[in-house]
């Protein structure tokens, strides 16, 4: 019975997380985390223990090279630029690098991710959807009596689905959406050996924040006529 309770709180969320700072796989995550009792610590010594922790041993490590790539789309209507950085040039300069770099800069392009990681989404813009969120779940007549612990669950979900539509480490990679950018990420690190950061991107959509005419110019010009 112990186990099972035990099982219960290993969230999804837990899971993602040991495996972004492990290169690990998602059934050896879960399996690391149950032995553990939901100890992150003692679930990454598990998994070195058993040579299946990867990318750990890069987390305190510099990645100070790298470079800044672009991709255009749709005839020049949409442009992104993206810094991703590695520990040395000779990376960097790799076809390895230079297509993850490409990938994540067409991805930004069709996804329109607003946030590099979770850390950068400012505490009152997420605070607001928390309660956005709330406020939902208990208008939803589906709800009624439902005590608060589940109330926060479905909260918790939703901020959850907030996440892959906005930040870019959460989205589901366009290219392949079974994995998120940042197993992608984590793939990258596991082949070059290296630890590789995305810093900084920024998305560029032709006439964005411009207003528009509402009338075309065949409409204008029928009306100087009439």
């Amino acid at each position: 019975m112990e186990t099972l309770v035990i099982m219960a709180e290993i969230t999804a969320a837990a899971v993602k997380q040991l495996r972004e700072k492990t290169g690990a796989g998602m059934m050896e995550c879960k399996n690391a985390l149950v032995e553990a009792e939901g100890n992150e610590e003692r679930a990454i010594d598990i998994l070195r223990k058993r040579g299946l922790a990867s990318a750990r041993k890069r987390e305190g490590r510099i990645a100070a090279e790298g470079i800044v790539g672009s991709y255009i789309h749709m005839g020049g209507k949409v442009g992104v630029l993206v810094e991703m950085n590695c520990e040395t040039d000779f990376v960097a300069r790799g076809e390895e690098f230079q297509q993850l770099v490409k990938d994540v800069a067409m991805h930004v392009a069709a996804a329109e991710p607003r946030y590099v990681s979770q850390q950068d989404v400012p505490s009152d813009a997420l605070e607001k959807e928390r309660e956005i969120a709330r406020a939902q779940a208990k208008n939803d007549p589906k709800n009624a009596n439902k005590p608060d612990q589940v109330i926060d669950k479905i909260v918790e979900g939703r901020l959850h689905k907030f996440y892959e539509e906005n930040v870019l480490m959460d989205q589901p990679f366009v290219k392949d959406p079974a994995k998120t950018v940042s197993e992608l990420v984590t793939e990258k690190i596991a082949k070059t050996g290296e630890k590789i950061t995305i810093r900084r991107f920024t998305r560029y959509k032709m006439g964005e924040g411009l207003k528009r005419r509402d009338e075309d110019f065949g409409g204008e010009v029928a009306s100087l006529v009439s």
